[in-house]
Formats: structure tokens, sequence, C-alpha cells
């Protein structure tokens, strides 16, 4: 079911969510609500559970055909993800523009690890492991961020470089 995504400044937005506690039927409706509501926009590459109303530690990304995307898993969800600090210790970061559906008027330039492995529970609730680099990796961080209560305007580089967005209707 597609969700309406919640805007800037609703307060779940900026609650650090609860982890999933179990793989069941509620869990999957949450998947699959977070796949539907990713995919009814075209320009979404990801949606985290926040964003849906949902205080819960999940996201999905799928930045499959992004011109800026290397490493490409295709349509992921988590559960529970968290970053192996160790495969982001050496790598500087890179600053790129980003933009959220939560605050849709808006991007801004955001500094981010180029690579690094994130953890995290399947649907099947299998474990998985995933090496993400570039646009990947960026869609990663952006998730994850939400899931702890930030936004991509917590992390801009500089008041300056937060710019109005171009239309895409």
């Amino acid at each position: 079911m597609i969700r309406p995504v919640r805007l800037l400044p609703d307060p779940v937005l900026s609650l650090a969510c609860r982890p999933v506690e179990r793989i069941d039927d509620e869990a999957l409706a949450l998947a699959a609500d977070l796949v539907d509501t990713m995919r009814a926009t075209s320009h979404s590459v990801g949606v985290a559970a926040p964003q849906i109303g949902v205080s819960l530690r999940a996201f999905c990304i799928d930045v499959t055909g992004h011109p800026k995307a290397r490493s490409c898993h295709g349509e992921v969800l988590l559960f529970n993800p968290v970053v192996d600090r160790s495969s982001v210790e050496s790598a500087p970061a890179e600053i790129g523009r980003e933009g959220c559906m939560s605050v849709p008027d808006l991007t801004g330039d955001v500094a981010r690890r180029p690579a690094l492995v994130v953890r995290g529970i399947a649907p099947t609730g299998a474990e998985v492991i995933l090496e993400v680099d570039a646009f990947e990796a960026r869609a990663v961080q952006h998730e994850l961020d939400h899931l702890d209560g930030l936004l991509f305007l917590d992390r801009v580089v500089a008041g300056e470089r937060v710019f109005r967005r171009r239309t895409y209707r």
C-alpha cells in the first residue's frame, strides 16, 4: 500500500527508531508499504520507515538505472541495518547533492563516505551484508540517517549549500 510521506516538521522524522523485534506479518506489511511508496515516486531511490510514520528501523532502496550508481544490489529492504564501522574509517567523505521526499522543496550538499559495508536482516529473516559504493552508498547513508532521526538538512556542509529543488513534475 502506498502511504503518504511525512513532511518536515513532522515529529516522527526527528525520532531515533526502535529496532524491529521480529519478522512477522506486521514487519512484512511494513516492508511492502515501503517498497510501494518508493515505487510510487519516479525520482525516489529510497524510503525509510519514519517517512511513512513508522518509528522502526527499516528502509528500502533501489538505485537501479541511476547514472551515478556503480554498485547496485537492486531492490533492497533491510530491517535493523547497521554500518560496519571498519568499512568507513579510512575513506574520506565526498560532497554530493541530496534531496528527500520529506523535504520536497529543497536539496543540499552533504558529505558522505563513498563506500561502506552495511548489515541488516532481509524480509526472509536472513542476514544480509552489502558492500556499497558511490550513489548506492550515499542512498544507504541517507536512509540510515532517517532511522536515527536525522534529515539531510542536518548534514548539509554549510548553510549556503541548501538550494530550491528543481521541479520534477
